[in-house]
């Protein structure tokens, strides 16, 4: 091309006359991660002058095609290399599935219980098994990790974690790590990132979290290890493995009575499952984003707004029964199995949280809530059971509260 990167670099989105995409903010912004043309951001050091090769772009009418990841480092022409700790299952085979599109060399580590697409490499070990995965990464590297992976029944500590990331080489420019609003305890209002989080909670998932973000912050603080750490709602969405849209819509289109705990006035925040892995992906491209911790939701709504909702989406009008918690509690109402009475663990905590830092820093901007859901019952759709659940348990509380 002629010119060294910094003075293709224009600080105005165009790189030897031709426009980026990702110079637009109006809309969802895009960028060219090695390329760095966005809000005049310099290159990473080491640039050196050479071509540009790049997988296909996110806007397909662009001027600039294929500028997603564009790479100038010395005229290097190899794939991003793409590490996913879990990668089979909702947030990570939408994760996998997204990076396949763009190219990338991507290595899916997990314990084998379910396939990854053609094209993707396997390593199959436990996550949890620290001296394992050191074993399994030893003389790999990577660009880029994403750990998704939490082992809910026997708790991943930041311990694992950590060994994780000191596993994944010298090489890694990100290590996005999956944490959780829920990271704060599991009751607050209107929470920003700087909130205390809860190092000492009773509850595994909450304290695991918590210390593996703690974790984190040392190693960038100490060793400028390149980590991000994004802290969803409920994310819903297709491939969804947890009985949540899923459970209301089986009963909706049964024309069932809907169990709304108490007046159905618990506040909750939900993301939608493609956001947050096009926010994913959006850490690897921001400098700025290292380091950082970010909040990842919706607007706040009540269960009873939910439930309103997923009935709109599915043609029809909910029939509701208001049954006190105490009842329900009282009668061994539980947040998943038999004995479940409302979205799988929607009934764990109510936390709401600000996203105004993840909106200014990363230009979040969720899919509305309704545009997601539709999308996620054309998925039900397809995939429904005919076969009915067991609603013993919902009929044994409706009868109580008659």
């Amino acid at each position: 091309m002629g010119s060294s990167p910094v003075e293709m670099f224009r600080g105005d989105g165009r790189v030897d006359g031709l426009l980026c995409p990702s110079a637009d903010t109006a809309t969802r912004p895009l960028s060219c991660g090695y390329l760095r043309c966005w809000y005049g951001e310099a290159f990473p050091s080491g640039a050196a002058e050479g071509s540009i090769s790049a997988t296909r772009c996110d806007i397909q009418s662009s001027t600039f095609p294929g500028c997603y990841m564009a790479q100038v480092i010395a005229g290097s022409q190899n794939p991003v290399r793409v590490l996913v700790i879990g990668g089979t299952l909702f947030v990570g085979k939408e994760l996998v599935r997204r990076v396949l599109e763009r190219g990338y060399d991507v290595t899916v580590l997990h314990r084998g219980g379910h396939r990854p697409p053609a094209g993707v490499q396997e390593i199959l070990c436990d996550r949890n098994d620290s001296e394992a995965v050191r074993l399994a990464l030893r003389g790999r590297s990577f660009d880029l990790v994403f750990d998704h992976v939490y082992d809910w029944g026997r708790g991943t500590t930041a311990e694992h974690v950590r060994a994780t990331a000191e596993a994944c080489g010298t090489q890694i420019r990100r290590y996005v790590f999956m944490s959780t609003v829920a990271a704060y305890g599991l009751s607050c209002s209107d929470t920003p990132e700087t909130a205390p989080l809860g190092l000492e909670d009773p509850f595994h998932y909450v304290r695991n979290k918590a210390q593996a973000e703690q974790m984190l912050f040392q190693l960038h603080d100490q060793l400028g290890f390149p980590s991000v750490i994004l802290r969803p709602a409920f994310i819903y969405g297709p491939d969804n493995p947890f009985y949540r849209e899923t459970f209301f819509w089986d009963r909706i289109r049964r024309n069932r009575p809907l169990i709304i705990p108490d007046d159905g006035s618990r506040l909750m925040q939900l993301v939608y499952v493609r956001d947050l892995v096009w926010l994913a992906l959006r850490t690897v491209e921001l400098d700025r984003a290292v380091g950082q911790a970010y909040n990842v939701a919706g607007v706040p709504i009540t269960q009873l707004q939910l439930v309103r909702t997923l009935a709109t989406i599915a043609g029809r009008e909910p029939r509701l029964v208001f049954v006190p918690r105490s009842t329900i509690h009282a009668a061994g109402g539980s947040l998943s199995g038999s004995r479940q009475y409302f979205g799988e663990n929607y009934e764990l905590f109510s936390i709401t949280v600000r996203v105004d830092k993840v909106q200014r820093d990363l230009g979040f901007q969720p899919t509305p809530l309704q545009a997601g859901l539709t999308e996620t019952y054309q998925w039900y759709l397809r995939q429904a059971s005919s076969d009915p659940p067991d609603f013993a348990f919902e009929d044994q509380l409706i009868s109580a509260s008659a």
